[in-house]
C-alpha cells in the first residue's frame, strides 16, 4: 500500500510530501531584496528544519534541483551549498535558470531525500 503524507510546514514553502520513504520538498523562503547567497542560506536553513521534522537530515538528500532567477548567481549560491553540504555526502545536483514565482526571489530548491 502506498503511503503519502503532505506537510504544511510553513505558508512560505510550497509543499513537502513523503511517499514510500522518500521526502520531496520545494519552495522559496527568503526575503525579496536579499543577495542570492543570503537567500540560499535561508533556503538551506529551512531545508535543515524540514528534514529534521521528517526524521532525516541533509546527508540523506538524493537529488537537488537548484533554480536560479539568473544563472550568473550560480557561483555565489554554489559556494554557500558547498559550505553547507559535506563533500562526502554530496547528492546529485542539477541547476537551471527560470523566472521565480515571487518577485525578488533569486533561488528555489527542489529536494528529494530518503526518510
Amino acid at each position: 500500500m502506498t503511503t503519502i503524507n503532505r506537510f504544511d510546514f510553513d505558508t512560505r514553502i510550497h509543499h513537502g510530501v513523503t511517499h514510500n520513504g522518500t521526502l520531496y520538498l520545494t519552495g522559496q523562503v527568503a526575503e525579496p531584496g536579499q543577495s542570492a547567497a543570503d537567500q540560499m542560506r535561508e533556503v538551506l536553513a529551512k531545508i535543515d528544519d524540514l528534514l529534521a521534522k521528517a526524521g532525516t537530515d541533509k546527508t540523506k538528500i538524493l537529488h537537488v534541483q537548484m533554480w536560479l532567477d539568473d544563472v550568473r548567481d550560480f557561483a555565489e549560491v554554489n559556494t554557500v551549498w558547498d559550505a553547507w553540504m559535506p563533500m562526502e555526502h554530496a547528492p546529485a545536483r542539477s541547476s537551471g535558470q527560470g523566472r521565480m514565482a515571487k518577485p525578488g526571489m533569486l533561488v528555489e530548491l527542489i529536494v528529494t531525500a530518503a526518510v
